[in-house]
């Protein structure tokens, strides 16, 4: 296959992985199979026009831009916008409508139940989101928040993060506070509102209760030695996205398939 098929397949993935789509959501869209996305991602199966059709309304991106393989890729917030942008500059992936008001449920159901904990800063936040949306998607399959996580020196960051807190102290949901823990500044965030209950399903109640119950009482360094030792972090580039597959290689202590259906009740 040629360089361009190749270059284009490895685009293809990633703008998946930054939208917080499965192999299995984007199949669906699509109307293939999981093994043919597959081997589109892998570079061993070319891409028809048609589907590069389907995935520009899908990724929601003009089909040049889709196939021009130098351009950067952007994540920006989906909103309702009341007048065209400016210039475009790179390529900007809306997160979903959807997938931004389940994390902002997620987030304030977590900082309802465990936020005003001593230990609970900003990383140690975004490593219970983490293993809250990785725990999920190895249980069911699907994604819970479907966060887009680098892999940088303090643990998996949600990159969604920052954009949906700001957003989030403007309509005045939270609250954001710099202090210490000990004598370490400390980034805390308190819930200005409570979640809507109904914005989550039992599952999905289940396995943020299961986290916080697990982790929540782990400070920065110990959720983070935690967290490097998940297969998902150990197999990713520094600086890369943590690829949500990689969860149905995890070693026994951290798979979620070990576990019997009681633990999670």
């Amino acid at each position: 296959m040629d360089i361009f098929y190749k270059k284009l397949s490895k685009k293809i993935k990633a703008i998946r992985e930054r939208l917080g789509f499965s192999q299995e959501t984007l199949a669906k869209e699509l109307g293939i199979n999981r093994v043919a996305i597959s081997q589109i991602e892998n570079g061993d199966r070319k891409i028809s026009a048609e589907e590069i059709a389907k995935l520009s309304k899908i990724f929601n991106m003009p089909t040049d831009i889709l196939l021009d393989l130098d351009k950067d890729i952007e994540v920006v917030l989906e909103k309702v916008m009341e007048q065209k942008p400016k210039e475009k500059i790179g390529i900007r992936i809306s997160v979903p409508q959807k997938n931004l008001e389940k994390f902002k449920e997620v987030l304030l159901y977590v900082l309802s139940k465990v936020g005003s904990k001593p230990n609970i800063g900003e990383s140690v936040l975004y490593k219970l989101l983490y293993f809250i949306d990785f725990n999920y998607y190895e249980k069911y399959e699907e994604q819970l928040m479907g966060a887009t996580y680098i892999k940088n020196n303090y643990g998996p960051t949600p990159n969604e993060f920052i954009k949906i807190v700001e957003e989030m102290k403007k309509n005045g949901e939270l609250v954001k506070i710099d202090d210490k823990y000990f004598q370490y500044p400390q980034r805390k965030y308190l819930p200005l509102k409570q979640p809507d209950l109904s914005q989550l399903n039992e599952d999905e109640r289940n396995m943020i209760d299961y986290v916080l119950i697990s982790l929540s009482d782990m400070n920065a360094t110990q959720i983070n030695e935690y967290a490097h030792k998940d297969v998902p972090w150990i197999t990713t580039e520094d600086g890369g996205i943590i690829d949500y597959e990689s969860v149905f290689y995890r070693t026994s202590e951290y798979s979620m398939r070990k576990y019997d259906e009681k633990d999670l009740q």
